[in-house]
């Protein structure tokens, strides 16, 4: 099976470009393998996402921060396959939660067969993924204990909204960092763990991967309102219409006076069907674009600062267009 293709990194060196492409394709085995069951029915429901496809993005960034040390080392790929793994199983419960229907073009677990099946085929992920954890050492096994609990507690903080007293736009934040950009650090701190990068790089590329991680999350964000529906893959105001108040729409919102009182009220809520193309045409033009991309270019300034401090290697340029790619991504 052919590894995904590579995300669009326009400075990337062609040397490191055939290492990534080589290390996802043995990525891609060694997960397919690490879902598989003697049972048929849970190695279909295991693989149901695995064969849906994915840019695999998470595995990516172990491998590039691995080339911070010896990308060759013999744990780079089975800690890759456990983030991926992770990811993967977080996917099974958000659509149960989210009652999503479809997951990458094609039906959901939950949809195809329920939300039990769907559940536990996310714990079998997450049981696959930590033994293979096992074998990589008890560090590890910390550090992923301790992703998976900021994984778990940014959805329940998402589930329940802020405490009071907390600023809506700083809850959101804080929930994008432990739901999205937990994983993506750790992402960076594996791949620079195990291939023995010294402590002060793998440091910094985790502060820069959760940035990054943020940053993206932010960048679907905008996608959402400004782009057509070829751009981000999904028809425009998607959010809108389930009543998801993403970054635009709490800063829309937040606005005293509001800019658009006409605005302000449709996004009080769920946006009815007949109404979402005009709350998508009122909220590009709003104010609250605007500050919702200065916010996502302040954590890909972020990302920046930390990786400038690392080697000039090929991959810290790799991450570098990373940053520019997820800037530029939005519009």
């Amino acid at each position: 099976m052919a590894a995904p293709p590579v995300v669009d990194l326009p400075f990337i060196d062609e040397g490191l470009a055939a290492d990534i492409a080589s290390g996802l394709d043995a990525v891609e085995k060694l997960l397919r393998a690490s879902a598989d069951s003697e049972d048929a029915f849970v190695a279909e429901a295991s693989k149901h996402l695995i064969e849906a496809g994915g840019k695999r993005f998470r595995a990516m960034i172990v491998l590039l921060a691995s080339h911070f040390g010896d990308p060759s080392a013999p744990g780079v790929v089975p800690g890759a396959v456990v983030i991926e793994l992770t990811h993967l199983a977080t996917l099974y419960h958000d659509d149960v939660m989210d009652e999503a229907p479809v997951r990458r073009g094609s039906p959901s677990a939950n949809a195809r067969w329920d939300n039990t099946v769907a559940i536990l085929t996310g714990d079998y992920l997450f049981a696959q993924a930590s033994e293979i954890l096992a074998d990589l050492g008890p560090e590890l096994v910390r550090i992923q204990a301790r992703t998976f609990s900021r994984l778990v507690r940014g959805q329940i903080r998402e589930t329940i909204g802020p405490r009071t007293g907390v600023d809506d736009i700083t809850h959101y934040l804080e929930v994008l960092a432990d739901k999205t950009g937990s994983l993506i650090a750790t992402a960076g701190r594996f791949g620079a763990m195990l291939a023995g990068a010294p402590d002060p790089i793998v440091d910094r590329l985790t502060s820069a991967c959760e940035a990054i991680g943020v940053a993206w999350q932010l960048g679907d964000d905008l996608l959402d309102v400004a782009s057509s529906a070829g751009q981000s893959g999904k028809t425009p105001g998607t959010d809108l219409r389930e009543g998801i108040r993403t970054l635009p729409v709490l800063y829309a919102l937040a606005a005293n006076p509001p800019a658009n009182p006409r605005l302000h009220d449709l996004l009080s809520g769920p946006v009815p069907e007949e109404h979402v193309a005009e709350a998508v045409t009122l909220l590009r033009a709003d104010p609250a674009m605007t500050q919702a991309r200065a916010e996502l270019m302040a954590w890909v300034d972020r990302a920046r600062q930390d990786l400038l401090t690392l080697p000039e290697i090929p991959a810290r340029e790799a991450l570098l267009a990373l940053c520019t790619y997820v800037a530029d991504r939005s519009g």
